[in-house]
């Protein structure tokens, strides 16, 4: 199955982690880092309706589709499942990030964070049947979905709506063999259905950016000009099946090392995957909380908590130790002036609803209270 346009390079910039100023998107900056990404013959761009709350949809407008002609990009965009209760909601969302992206259509139009849970939500208010529609009315060029789910109900999908050009999946060296995620499996199936596939978190939220000391000097050992990214970003673009790689990027330094391997992209080695697979061991093996703060969680909590950050503080201090006096806990310190503190959270269960990674998070909420907070708050 072919695209209607084809991608020459495999590395795609993720728009969910925009540099932000006093708060919001810099539109200036982001600017500067989508040229250099451009310049470089680098088209495809991943944004969703949620994302920034729509600044990065907007961001995009300014930075690109104001600047370049139509045909000098790939946009992609999301509509927000975990927001429809509706059908007739999704008609006004496309209209509205078609809208805040200043484009008449999309390359690319994805149903987001399809999972076990909504698939058959997702049924009922005819959302696969609405993005068929886009299809034909030229809206989108091609349609799809990203997937948060069990390899199990991926096939099932695929299997009823063969509508479904490409599939979005998380995919890492960290999570390719892990049995809640299940990477592999997923690709398998899309391997299975000869669908392309879009990688989302290569780098799992930058976490194999920052690794342990060991899995650093096992990928030094490999090369040692060679950035941690780099190995993540790699060994998904390795994937026979993988059309592109997002990468979010918020600095040009980011921006410039992801150009440096990826512009004439050489796949990795087996012997290299494998290493890369055991770093990915010993990262969860050394993390508490494998969070990759994609911010799903918070967008409707109730109480507010700053869920992804409280999960940042947990395992730095574990992994640095449980000081009083650390630049850590004084940065714990302040999240509860300003946001909602571990032990504010109700149970509501909102947040584990819209988790990617399935993490039991009212349960780690209830351990940072009694380890963290409560210990000296």
């Amino acid at each position: 199955m072919s695209a209607i346009k084809e991608e020459k390079k495999k590395l795609g910039f993720g728009l969910m982690r925009l540099p932000e100023k006093n708060g919001a998107v810099d539109v200036e900056e982001s600017m500067k880092l989508m040229d250099a990404f451009m310049a470089k013959g680098f088209t495809y761009f991943d944004t969703a309706y949620i994302y920034g709350d729509g600044q990065s949809e907007r961001a995009f407008r300014e930075s690109v589709v104001k600047r370049y002609p139509r045909e000098a990009f790939t946009i992609t965009d999301k509509i927000p499942c975990m927001m429809l209760e509706r059908e007739d909601q999704m008609e006004a969302f496309v209209m509205e990030m078609l809208e805040r992206l200043g484009v008449d259509y999309f390359d690319y139009l994805w149903l987001h964070a399809i999972n076990d849970a909504n698939y058959e939500k997702m049924e009922g208010l005819h959302a696969f049947e609405y993005l068929k529609e886009q299809k034909r009315n030229g809206r989108a060029k091609e349609i799809g979905m990203s997937f948060h789910g069990s390899a199990k109900m991926l096939d099932r999908i695929l299997r009823e709506h063969p509508e479904i050009s490409y599939v979005q999946l998380q995919i890492n060296y960290c999570d390719w063999t892990d049995a809640n995620i299940q990477s592999r499996d997923c690709y398998e199936v899309c391997e299975k259905y000869d669908r392309p596939v879009i990688v989302m978190e290569p780098v799992k939220g930058g976490s194999l950016h920052n690794l342990p000391e060991r899995a650093d000097s096992l990928l030094k050992s490999m090369d040692s000009q060679m950035s941690n990214a780099s190995w993540a970003i790699r060994f998904a673009a390795s994937l026979p099946k993988v059309m592109v790689v997002l990468s979010g990027m918020s600095t040009m330094d980011q921006v410039e090392d992801n150009l440096s391997y990826m512009e004439n992209f050489i796949p990795l080695t087996e012997e290299e995957k494998e290493k890369c697979i055991e770093a990915g061991k010993i990262l969860r093996e050394e993390t508490a909380i494998p969070c990759t703060a994609c911010r799903y969680c918070v967008s409707e909590c109730p109480m507010k908590i700053a869920i992804p950050d409280y999960f940042s503080v947990y395992n730095n201090l574990k992994r640095f130790g449980m000081k009083s006096d650390s630049d850590i806990w004084n940065y714990f310190l302040n999240l509860i002036k300003i946001h909602g503190k571990p032990s504010d959270c109700i149970e509501c269960g909102m947040c584990e609803s819209r988790c990617p990674q399935k993490l039991p998070i009212r349960q780690y909420l209830k351990v940072i209270t009694e380890e963290v907070e409560n210990r000296f708050a």
